[in-house]
């Protein structure tokens, strides 16, 4: 457990930026399992809901535009037009296209759903529920609190741009999953615009291109994920030190260490987007 009753600077800032990246890692776990419904209780969501259905007003009057652009540039001639297997299949692309902006909100929670799916599929199989709390080993604190204090001016140094470190890292990490909130805002409140090009076939690439993008963004909380597992069965094996060295030798092989696997998940987490974008051939 982490002395929380030391009176040695060093040890106590060390403490305080281990503390606040744990933190910050327990919220990351928290988030990445939260539904937006709940998220913040639930108040965003419902602004979300209210914008999608004022939108979806727009996204009728772009859906007969849309639909009309795609007869045009499809049919070659009035007579094609009058056909009735075409006539059918103009209509049926049309009933698709309003019941995808009518219920484009069921849509795209349905994807959610599923990808929330994989990421409560890797938690239980990893067999981790939550984030590895980073503690700082008790050899170290030993090593620190012995130390005169001429011997403990580096140790200020190594302390002051550890912790530093650690906690812009900390800031980082947790802006980059709560922006993955903010994106999937976004996509759910502009859903119907981007939905209404379903009603012609030369434009539905871009409503095919928005549900996809719209995955992707749900599937980076799967590689936020895993990012987490691999960094907690790290933080499980402290880095070893030999109790022989000198103190300021055992912080900074200790410190290295630890803020070097600290860039490796949020790296991973900064670079979940385009991971999972290159997978999905975005």
């Amino acid at each position: 457990m982490i002395l929380l009753d030391s009176e040695n600077w060093v040890v106590e800032n060390l403490e305080k930026a281990l503390r606040l990246w744990s933190e910050k890692l327990a919220e990351v776990w928290t988030l990445i399992t939260t539904t937006p419904q709940d998220f913040k209780g639930g108040g965003i969501w419902n602004v979300i809901v209210t914008i999608n259905g004022a939108v979806q007003a727009i996204a009728l009057g772009l859906l007969v535009l849309f639909f009309v652009a795609g007869i045009i540039k499809q049919s070659g001639s009035f007579a094609e037009v009058k056909r009735p297997e075409h006539v059918l299949k103009m209509f049926v692309r049309f009933a698709i296209a309003k019941g995808v902006i009518s219920h484009g909100m069921e849509l795209m929670l349905a994807i959610f759903t599923i990808c929330q799916g994989v990421i409560r599929t890797i938690v239980s199989n990893a067999g981790i529920d939550m984030a590895t709390e980073t503690v700082l080993p008790q050899s170290i604190i030993t090593a620190i609190e012995d130390c005169g204090f001429l011997e403990s001016i580096p140790l200020w140094a190594v302390t002051l741009i550890g912790g530093l470190v650690i906690t812009v890292m900390s800031f980082v990490l947790i802006m980059t999953v709560y922006g993955r909130f903010f994106r999937m805002y976004m996509y759910t409140a502009i859903a119907p615009i981007p939905l209404s090009t379903f009603a012609g076939e030369p434009s539905q690439g871009i409503g095919k291109a928005f549900l996809k993008s719209y995955a992707a963004v749900c599937l980076e909380g799967a590689i936020i994920v895993l990012a987490c597992v691999i960094f907690s069965l790290f933080a499980a094996s402290p880095p070893v030190i030999d109790p022989k060295e000198a103190a300021v030798n055992q912080v900074w092989t200790y410190v290295g260490e630890l803020v070097f696997n600290m860039l490796v998940l949020v790296g991973a987490v900064k670079m979940s987007d385009r991971l999972v974008k290159e997978m999905l051939g975005l």
